[in-house]
């Protein structure tokens, strides 16, 4: 029998575990994140927007527009499904790039031979994890805060990126990839060492299969609350960037503009539905995916 037609076999027959592609670690990591990045990107959407709409330049000078004034012109002028604005660019970035996020770190840590990583180890996974998946999802994560702001009138990702590449160049798709790797990178360092190091601290008495996806999720809810209000004055300064590439050129730059028209506090802006989306979104994302890779014989 050809290899081609044992392929087939294998499908049609549904031996998924004997195929060597879908048995690989690698894959069933990278299948792990993405499934844990669906679930939390669909149902955290709204947060998502009302941040880059409380960030959002044009509304600076505005500092009473808060998430109930902002969820409520959501509403009046595009329905509450304008909540979900930017939900596919979203799902495009957040599926593969949780994806390529688990499955870096998995990599890495089989290669490291770092499974049960110290915090120093845990940080420099997270961080070196988190640059590759950003850095490769990056063009989407631009198209994504364009669409959520409004502030460009996309149809569909696909034509946002070949726009951004016509009128603004390769240097368009990866605007504000600086400010972009200064927020994400230490977010999964900061993350991951308060998540394992938390989960360490539970009594082993209490780790019992019920008990465990209760455990991680608090664990996970704990991690987030630090990292997202550390890292809030980067996450400001790559909305911009990414926004009006053309005026935001810098972090240097966007940092003195940002104070000059809002104060210092306007670093901090749209901090509460950062935090509330960021923490519930890595807290559920863990949680599906250990569940999912004990599913898989990963763990």
């Amino acid at each position: 029998m050809s290899k081609s037609a044992s392929f087939l076999d294998q499908i049609t027959s549904g031996d998924w575990k004997n195929m060597e592609l879908f048995s690989s670690p690698i894959f069933k990591s990278f299948v792990a994140g993405s499934l844990s990045g669906t679930c939390s990107t669909v149902l955290l959407q709204p947060l998502d927007l009302v941040k880059t709409r409380i960030q959002s330049p044009t509304v600076l000078e505005h500092s009473h527009r808060g998430i109930l004034y902002t969820v409520g012109s959501v509403i009046r002028h595009e329905k509450i499904l304008g909540l979900w604005r930017g939900v596919i660019p979203s799902v495009s970035r957040t599926v593969p790039g949780v994806g390529f996020y688990f499955c870096s770190l998995h990599t890495l840590k089989t290669k490291l031979g770092w499974t049960d990583p110290s915090p120093l180890q845990a940080i420099s996974l997270g961080m070196v994890a988190r640059c590759i998946a950003g850095g490769i999802m990056l063009p989407i994560t631009v198209v994504k805060t364009r669409y959520e702001s409004k502030a460009y009138e996309y149809t569909t990702v696909r034509g946002a990126l070949k726009s951004i590449y016509r009128n603004e160049g390769t240097k368009g798709l990866f605007s504000g990839m600086v400010a972009t790797l200064m927020r994400d990178a230490p977010f999964s360092g900061i993350y991951l060492v308060f998540y394992t190091q938390t989960k360490k601290a539970i009594p082993s008495d209490w780790k019992t299969p019920h008990l465990m996806p209760t455990i991680t999720f608090c664990s996970g809810l704990l991690a987030g609350v630090l990292a997202s209000a550390v890292t809030q004055p980067a996450d400001v300064i790559k909305t911009h960037m990414q926004l009006y590439p053309d005026k935001h050129k810098t972090v240097v730059a966007t940092v003195r503009y940002v104070i000059q028209e809002s104060g210092v506090n306007g670093l901090l802006r749209g901090m509460l539905p950062r935090c509330l989306r960021r923490t519930l979104m890595a807290a559920l994302a863990w949680t599906v995916y250990e569940e999912v890779i004990v599913k898989l014989g990963l763990k």
